[in-house]
């Protein structure tokens, strides 16, 4: 830079980098609408990818195999807004049974504390008030209803659009990049392979939580296998959150020492998931700092809501591998054994 010293020049230029990463923060924010599907999207493909190579080697062709991952990805989407109704229905039903159990609380507290009686009640009217608000806050208008559709099928159709031609693409695109073509394509497999592992491991662990509360006779049981599915994709946040709502549920549906039972148990398949399952498949040197685990899901969470939240984690690891801060033996698969996503046949 003309005028300044190298010392200067350096500054000057690391200033420039932080306000343009400030700017690129700010912008992604304020984009979320239209990078989060595309975020999403992308990864999703990433994970495909393994998949689609496989299709090619065997005849298919390119079209039809991205077309096969959009039906499959519309499948997936249909399922998921087909099971939202169930599950928000049932927490709905909820709401009413955890008001009545803060009642009998506030009931249990005020008979021990004397001359309580008229703040007692003006508590329990008060929390009273506040819960029917909450309910009546929590079930949308029929406006937010119809404000909301129009917004999540326009970021369905970018997701959708987005995985189509990434998958269809991809192996151009990456061919237009010949210098970083091998980084790329192991940054991919390192995704595709954490992705599809902890998804699997994810799957077991809802099934075994969906079978331990059937056994308890906790209500909804489905809804917290598919909880407990769904959270642990978040990590450290997602458990926290399932052992919090498993507490008031044993509140709620339970007495005695049975009340901490279900939180209980989801602790102790947590541990054995998070302890021994984990590690063995996804592999024991991904040494990441748990802090930067931590605050890069924060960081998506706050960015983009849940969908900031789930591909959080992948991009790091995508980011690690292309980097080279990473290998792909780092993450529990050798390079030689996985086939790569666009790479050409023989």
């Amino acid at each position: 830079m003309w005028g300044l010293t190298p010392r200067d020049a350096r500054y000057a230029a690391r200033a420039l980098m932080v306000m343009a990463l400030i700017a690129g923060v700010a912008a992604l924010k304020l984009a979320a609408t239209l990078a989060a599907p595309v975020l999403l999207g992308l990864v999703v493909g990433v994970v495909l990818a393994p998949v689609v190579n496989r299709l090619r080697r065997i005849g298919v062709p390119r079209a039809l195999s991205a077309s096969l991952a959009l039906i499959l990805a519309i499948v997936v989407l249909i399922l998921l807004v087909s099971a939202l109704g169930p599950v928000l229905s049932g927490l709905m039903e909820e709401i009413p049974k955890i008001q009545r159990e803060i009642r009998s609380w506030l009931d249990d507290i005020v008979s021990l504390v004397r001359g309580a009686e008229s703040l007692g009640r003006e508590i329990e009217e008060s929390i009273a008030q506040g819960s029917d608000e909450a309910v009546k806050a929590a079930v949308p208008t029929l406006m937010d209803a119809l404000w909301m559709a129009p917004n999540f099928m326009a970021q369905s159709m970018i997701f959708l659009g987005t995985l189509f031609f990434f998958v269809l693409t991809g192996e151009e695109i990456y061919a237009h990049l010949p210098a970083r073509e091998t980084a790329l394509k192991a940054a991919d497999r390192a995704v595709s392979h954490y992705f599809i592992t902890v998804t699997s491991i994810n799957a077991g662990l809802g099934l075994a939580v969906f079978g331990v509360m059937t056994l308890l006779d906790l209500p909804n049981a489905m809804l917290w296998g598919g909880a407990a599915f769904i959270l642990n994709f978040v990590l450290y946040l997602g458990p926290v959150v399932m052992m919090a709502s498993l507490l008031v549920a044993g509140f709620v549906n339970f007495h005695g020492g049975m009340v901490l039972v279900p939180m209980a148990v989801y602790l102790g398949l947590n541990m054995i998931e998070a302890q021994f399952v984990t590690p063995s498949l996804v592999g024991q040197r991904l040494h990441l700092n748990p802090l930067l685990v931590f605050l890069s899901i924060l960081f998506g969470l706050w960015l983009w809501g849940p969908v900031g939240g789930v591909v959080s984690l992948p991009a790091m690891v995508w980011l690690l591998v292309f980097s080279g801060h990473r290998t792909e033996a780092d993450i529990g698969m050798e390079p030689s054994a996985q086939a790569e996503p666009f790479a050409e046949s023989a």
